[in-house]
């Protein structure tokens, strides 16, 4: 608002740059403009002020749709005024000089107007719109119906006012239909949400069994593996042992060979003594094996030779003297 200072006799007037002022001096315009300073005289100056920056309106519209359901439309509008001189004939905008505020409410009826325009062109569409359409189809129907009316109509142009821009928030119907509405499409996601909980669950019991199914070949292919270790074991065991007998009967049938070789030898060599023997004297015979005989005892004491001995031998010696 402008700031009015007092003065004996005089005001001075100071406008924000937002502001456009309009003197007037009776019927007559002094001064007009925005961001204005200037003096007036109290007694017979008025002044109005009008501004001229982007307003913002809310809307909260109640409606109907064909099937007689309740819908709220609920959004923002925003304008400016474009021609102040033209708006402040049509509205009252003039200032209180004593306090620089309104006589009147005049934005207030600004907005009453713009509101009551941009509600009639939204219970129209409301009116001829099945409510599933007006949810199915959101916010922008009516808010493209709510600006192309306000722009089409010569009546904010003809009150110095523009449209800038129209939003629309939310199209909702009453608690109770909404609550209907939403039971199937609840009960919809509900249901598929049970189904996906299945489907893992599902795809849980197939990949445990793959699982159990995998572990449990591996058990069968380790236990196979185990059969083929232990046979093989056991055959390289019986491998081992049939070598070793084999290599025992080779040793024990060398050992016989060579034992049977050293008798035979012996064998020989005594029945060659013997058939040597058989040519030699009695005496010598005698000798020899009293040879031997010392040869194994290591000490003889006594040795007692009868007569009976030194007779025969004697005997044998002279008759093969005498020959």
């Amino acid at each position: 608002m402008a700031e009015i200072r007092r003065y004996p006799f005089r005001r001075h007037l100071r406008a924000d740059s937002v502001s456009y002022v309009i003197h007037y001096r009776g019927t007559k315009v002094r001064h007009s403009g925005a961001g204005l300073a200037f003096w007036f005289d109290p007694m017979s100056d008025s002044i109005a002020e009008v501004p001229i920056d982007d307003r913002e309106l809310s809307l909260i519209m109640h409606g109907r749709s064909l099937e007689f359901q309740d819908v709220t439309i609920q959004g923002l509008l925003t304008y400016r005024t474009v021609d102040a001189e033209q708006l402040a004939e049509r509205i009252d905008f003039n200032l209180e000089l004593n306090r620089g505020i309104w006589r009147a409410q005049p934005l207030e009826k600004v907005g009453l107007m713009l509101s009551q325009l941009a509600q009639e062109y939204a219970l129209d569409y409301i009116s001829r719109t099945p409510i599933r359409d007006l949810l199915k189809s959101g916010v922008a129907p009516v808010r493209d119906v709510i600006e192309t009316g306000l722009r089409s109509t010569t009546t904010l142009a003809d009150m110095g006012i523009e449209l800038v821009t129209v939003r629309i928030s939310a199209v909702s119907p009453s608690a109770d239909l909404e609550k209907a509405i939403e039971t199937p499409m609840r009960e919809k996601i509900k249901q598929e949400a049970d189904e996906a909980t299945y489907s893992r669950r599902a795809l849980a019991v197939e990949k445990e069994r793959a699982i159990a199914e995998n572990e449990m070949q591996n058990k069968i292919e380790l236990a196979k593996r185990e059969t083929q270790l232990i046979a093989q074991e056991g055959a390289n065991a019986l491998n081992e042992a049939g070598d070793a007998a084999q290599a025992a009967k080779i040793a024990n049938h060398a050992e016989a060979e060579r034992v049977a070789t050293l008798e035979g030898a012996r064998v020989k060599l005594e029945r060659e003594r013997l058939t040597m023997m058989t040519d030699v004297p009695p005496a010598v015979l005698l000798a020899i094996a009293a040879q031997e005989f010392a040869g194994k005892i290591q000490t003889i004491e006594h040795l007692n030779i009868t007569p009976d001995m030194l007779g025969t031998m004697l005997t044998d010696m002279l008759s093969k003297k005498s020959l």
